[in-house]
This record gives C-alpha cells, sequence and structure tokens, in this order.
C-alpha cells in the first residue's frame, strides 16, 4: 500500500480487514489469500497508528517511510502495489512498481498526462501485468442500472447532461491541505463523471473548456481553484454533439447534511435520467452528533460500517468492491489456470475497459486539458479551449486572440 489517508482508511483498510479472516474464493483460482504485507508513507505517523489499533492478522506489515519508502516496498515481498497518493505522485510509483514485475492499482485520476498514461500502459505490456485505476462509482448501483438501460436501449442517444459533486471544507482546509496548493477539485473528483459519461455512452470527445472560483483556499489571483465548472463536447458516430457540464467544489460548509452533494442528470432523446446521493436512502437527525459526527443524509451503498443480523459487524459498499474485484482480476491471472495460459488470461483482464489504464485516454485527456486550461487562466489568459484530435494533434490549446496553436499531445487520443 503506498499511501494511508482518507482513501486508505474509507475503502482499503476494509478490504484487508476482511480478507485477512474471510480470503477470496472464485471456482477459476480457488482460494486466495491477500494480505497487506507493506506500507509506503512519507512520516510512517499514519502507519504507526493504524498498526496499533489494526486486528492482530495485519499488525505484521512492514512500515516503510522516507523519501526512499516506495523503492523500499517495491524491494520486499509484494506481489500487488495499491496505490493511494495524491494524484500528482500517482506516476512515479506506478511506474516503479510496474518496472519491478508488480501488478499496480491507482486511485483516479491515474495519472495527470497523456504521455504518462502511454508509458505506464507499454511497461505494463512489456512487464506482463496489470495496470488498473479506481472508478468505483461505477459500481454505484445508480450508476450500474443506468448503464444497463442505456446498454439494453431503455434510454436511446443522450444529447446532453449536467454533474455536480461537492465537498466539504475540511477537505481542502485540513484533509488535504498539504497538496492543494496549485490543485483543483476538479482533477480530483470531476474524473468520476468524466469516467461514467466516457464508459456508459461510448462516445468520442472533441472539446473541453473549463473556469472556475478561487479567493477561499488560496489567494483569489493564484492557482489553488476552491471550485470548477468543467465542459467537455462529445460526438456520436451520427455526428450528433452531446455536451456535459460537471461543477466541483471542496468549499462547501461542514455543516452541509451530507458527506457529500452528488448529482447527475442526463438528457436522451426519448427520456430523461436524475440522480442525486442525499435523496435516495436514509435521512437521520441525533442529538449531538448530527450534522457533524454523523450527517444527516448517509451514503449506505459507497460504505457502510453495519452489524449484520448474524452478528458479525463489517463494512460493505461499492467503495470496498471495486477494490476486492481487482484483486480477484489479478488472482484469476495468477491462478486461474496453466502457467502456459497466463498470457490469455492476462489479455482478457486487460480487455475490462471500466478500469484498464488502455482504456482511460479520454479520461486523462480530459483532465490534462482542464489543467492547462486553468494554469493558463491563473496565468492572466482565460477562456482556452482543448480541441481532441484535431488535424493539428490529440490535444491542441487555443488561446483567445492568438492565431497559433499549441500542440500538448501530438498522437490521437
Amino acid at each position: 500500500m503506498v499511501g494511508m489517508g482518507m482513501i486508505f482508511d474509507e475503502t482499503y483498510r476494509p478490504f484487508f480487514e476482511r480478507v485477512a479472516t474471510q480470503p477470496l474464493y472464485g471456482p477459476e483460482f480457488g482460494v486466495c489469500s491477500a494480505p497487506l504485507n507493506a506500507v509506503a508513507t512519507r512520516t510512517g505517523q499514519r502507519a504507526a497508528a493504524y498498526r496499533a489499533k489494526a486486528p492482530k492478522d495485519l499488525q505484521g506489515f512492514q512500515n516503510f517511510f522516507g523519501v526512499d519508502a516506495v523503492e523500499q516496498l517495491i524491494d520486499s515481498p509484494v506481489d500487488v502495489v495499491c496505490i493511494a497518493t495524491p494524484d500528482d505522485r500517482h506516476f512515479a510509483a506506478a511506474k516503479l512498481a510496474i518496472n519491478a514485475g508488480k501488478h499496480v492499482l491507482i486511485e483516479k485520476p491515474s495519472v495527470l498526462r497523456l504521455r504518462e498514461l502511454d508509458e505506464l500502459d507499454a511497461m505494463a505490456q512489456e512487464h506482463g501485468v496489470l495496470a488498473k485505476v479506481v472508478y468505483h462509482k461505477l459500481l454505484d448501483p445508480d450508476h450500474k442500472k443506468l448503464r444497463t438501460f442505456v446498454a439494453d436501449g431503455v434510454l436511446q442517444h443522450v444529447n446532453n447532461g449536467y454533474c455536480s459533486l461537492l465537498e466539504p471544507k475540511s477537505i481542502a482546509g485540513s484533509q488535504f491541505a498539504e497538496w492543494i496548493v496549485g490543485r483543483n477539485p476538479g482533477t480530483y473528483v470531476a474524473v468520476h463523471y468524466i469516467k461514467l459519461i466516457d464508459f456508459t455512452f461510448g462516445l468520442k470527445l472533441k472539446r473541453v473548456t473549463c473556469t472556475g472560483q478561487r479567493g477561499i483556499v488560496g489567494p483569489a489571483d493564484g492557482p489553488t481553484w476552491d471550485s470548477t465548472q468543467l465542459r467537455l463536447i462529445y460526438a456520436h458516430n451520427d455526428g450528433r454533439e452531446a455536451a456535459f457540464d460537471i461543477h466541483t467544489s471542496w468549499v462547501t460548509p461542514d455543516n452541509f447534511p451530507g458527506y457529500v452533494e452528488q448529482e447527475v442528470q442526463f438528457r436522451f432523446d426519448n427520456g430523461v435520467w436524475n440522480g442525486h446521493s442525499r435523496k435516495r436512502g436514509v435521512e437521520c437527525t441525533i442529538e449531538g452528533a448530527t450534522p457533524y459526527k454523523i450527517k444527516n443524509t448517509i451514503n449506505n451503498h459507497y460504505n457502510a460500517s453495519v452489524l449484520e443480523p448474524w452478528g458479525e459487524r463489517s463494512q460493505r459498499g461499492y467503495g470496498i468492491e471495486v477494490i476486492e474485484r481487482f484483486m480477484r482480476e489479478a488472482a484469476a491471472v495468477e491462478f486461474g489456470g496453466p502457467l502456459e495460459e497466463r498470457s490469455i488470461r492476462l489479455a482478457a483482464a486487460r480487455e475490462l475497459a471500466y478500469n484498464d489504464l488502455a482504456a482511460d485516454r479520454q479520461v486523462v485527456a480530459a483532465v490534462e486539458a482542464m489543467e492547462i486550461i486553468l494554469a493558463r487562466h491563473a496565468a492572466g489568459i482565460p477562456e482556452c479551449v482543448v480541441e481532441v484530435n484535431a488535424p493539428a494533434g490529440g490535444l491542441v490549446l487555443k488561446v483567445p486572440g492568438e492565431s497559433r496553436d499549441e500542440v500538448l499531445y501530438a498522437p490521437a487520443v
């Protein structure tokens, strides 16, 4: 495990704690253990704190920290490396792990540049390992039902859509305060919806624009963004366009009634899909607890600590299921049949477009374009546009008032 922050605590920790006593099982690979053998962090403090309270079966992991922590971890006896660091550190850790022949699972966004994606994907093919990215919202029951309707032709030909994801101030002010300078919430959370759109509708990305607001997390004229409004234009095979607006923020008040505010609306030729995370489930008020310690609206689908009817305490949800699914894919590659057929199993796992790096090109293209546009905006040049797969190249920056375009990425996206 590389990184032991909030994401580890919410999703990886409950996975490792469950699988320590209930190993993975599948008819194709049998019983497979997935112990937490080693962790790498900058200071080692979070790992030490977790070890002190972890179940006994998990207390034996090696705690590597310091500037060469990742190198030490990769030199230790591990088969799979999970990366949950700030996103601008994903590439370096993933490159080291893949080059050492480890399967890799990376939190979204996988990387920030298409050149980095190209390099990791080529290395994964060369070394014969899986390189995957976590998009847990694809496993949200609501989003799975949306994709089912689209795949079955119940909802036909999406025209446009709106997505919103708002995080509380504590995200920017404490949990991620170390790395958000010069960053934006779009890169952190808009990718969930970029992938949802890309994976569900199968469209071709054509154009990216973005703007945003500053002045709360950082200076009003600085490079740190409080909120962003991203617009993506896609094309159908018949030439019609579909526009999607994705609004993100990490300055929502901490006493907001939900952990996050997530909303989507997609409009089709023959229907409308509306989804809202806070309006689909439970509302709860507890004196002295809500809305700070416990939120009024609870997303029990994502991650919930529960007492099972048979008396066992467990933690379940699609945020954890997506990690288990990857581990099952890795187990099937390694133990799902004769060694001489491993390459066939590896190729089958790489065909899974929901999480393979090779299928992440349009998402990373949108992230790279958004970050470039916001950087130019912070430098005093707003309203830039990035064209995708234009005659001049795969990502082409168009600057208002300038006749010469800048090619950000030459190959086709």
